[in-house]
């Protein structure tokens, strides 16, 4: 009988997107074979505690399982022994378990932004998903649509300040954003997903609001063009070297702007899959799409984030997300299950991906050779 891989699932985080992160992580877990592979849960606290032992799903939920839940209730440590600081794989009972790969479902600061990478890559364990830089690269996306620019992706234009600038000088900044950006337009921290505290500001007066609701999230602000009626387009990338892209699918909020409560505490929003757009359309979204993973160094997975103006017609790229959202009726599943591959086979895909990566990244000499 073939032996079982461990796969170490990583949730919670110390993050604004903790409870999201639990959210996809249960059917992550729900989704594992049993006959393929032993789940192995590790959860981060809020305080970045590190559970190994017991049920960490249990103790970051306190026993509920659904988000609006979470959301309500919140979350209770019990057991405040468990340290888990420990780094090496299998080396004690406190430390991480003995795992063949880790599979991090985790959204946010400290875990999507390269942090948990680095420290996956210093143990040597395989690991689902983008490496270190591009990780980083997703999360800050002000050096994201750098690299975008600096590539000829199609981007909307924006400024980044930094928090203590504007706190500093509001009435320049304001003077700044009105002449370089102007209204209406999107004030978002810069390390921050799920559109936790990004807002959308059409008058000068609405600025001072949703500048100090960002800077409470995060040091840096991005401040960008509002795309005139924007249509919000996304495609999933699969893939390491040789990437592929699924069909694109389209995302009708109940909001004005597919915020955080349209994304996951009601349900007026619609998801149109695929994506009522030509053919020609399509597949240039699905071009760009592999371009900005490409271009990133991403690996594993992402789902890319676009913006179609129904006034000029015009397509930017809004974002690539390295750990997108992964419960059954998100959209990076579900437009792969459009393209022909089931959750479970997806997640068996990017497990094969991220062995086929650490496989590779082992070729490389750690030693110098004259």
């Amino acid at each position: 009988m073939t032996k079982r891989l461990k796969v170490g699932v990583i949730f919670g985080g110390k993050s604004a997107e903790h409870e999201v992160s639990i959210n996809s992580a249960q059917n992550v877990m729900r989704a594992l074979d049993t006959n393929k592979y032993e789940v192995v849960p590790l959860g981060i606290s809020k305080e970045g505690r590190w559970l190994t032992r017991g049920d960490p799903l249990k103790t970051l939920t306190g026993g509920q399982t659904s988000l609006p839940q979470l959301l309500t209730s919140g979350y209770r440590i019990i057991d405040e022994s468990e340290t888990g600081r420990e780094i090496i794989p299998g080396t004690s009972a406190a430390g991480l378990p003995e795992v063949d790969v880790i599979f991090p479902v985790l959204h946010g600061p400290f875990g999507e932004d390269g942090t948990v990478q680095g420290l996956l890559e210093l143990a040597d364990i395989p690991y689902v998903g983008a490496g270190v830089m591009a990780s980083a690269v997703g999360m800050d996306k002000a050096a994201m649509k750098d690299l975008f620019r600096s590539h000829d992706l199609p981007t909307p234009k924006y400024v980044v300040v930094k928090r203590h600038e504007w706190e500093a000088e509001p009435d320049r900044v304001a003077a700044l954003i009105g002449t370089e950006i102007g209204y209406p337009c999107f004030v978002k921290p810069v390390n921050m997903g799920s559109s936790v505290g990004v807002h959308k500001v059409h008058a000068v007066e609405e600025l001072a609001a949703a500048m100090n609701e960002a800077a409470a999230y995060d040091r840096k602000l991005l401040i960008e063009v509002a795309v005139p009626e924007a249509r919000e387009i996304e495609c999933s990338v699969l893939g390491n070297d040789e990437p592929i892209a699924s069909v694109p699918g389209e995302i009708v909020p109940g909001h004005e702007f597919y915020d955080y409560v349209a994304k996951y505490i009601d349900d007026s929003s619609d998801l149109l899959i695929p994506a009522p757009i030509d053919p020609a359309l399509a597949q240039r979204v699905r071009e760009l799409s592999i371009k900005a993973f490409l271009a990133t160094d991403c690996a594993g997975m992402a789902r890319v984030d676009f913006l179609l103006s129904r006034t000029t017609g015009e397509l930017y790229l809004s974002e690539l997300n390295t750990i997108p959202g992964f419960t059954r009726i998100s959209m990076y599943p579900k437009l792969w299950e459009a393209s022909g591959i089931a959750y479970s086979e997806l997640i068996d895909r990017l497990i094969q991906l991220a062995l086929e990566r650490h496989a590779d990244k082992q070729r490389s000499r750690t030693n110098y050779q004259r």
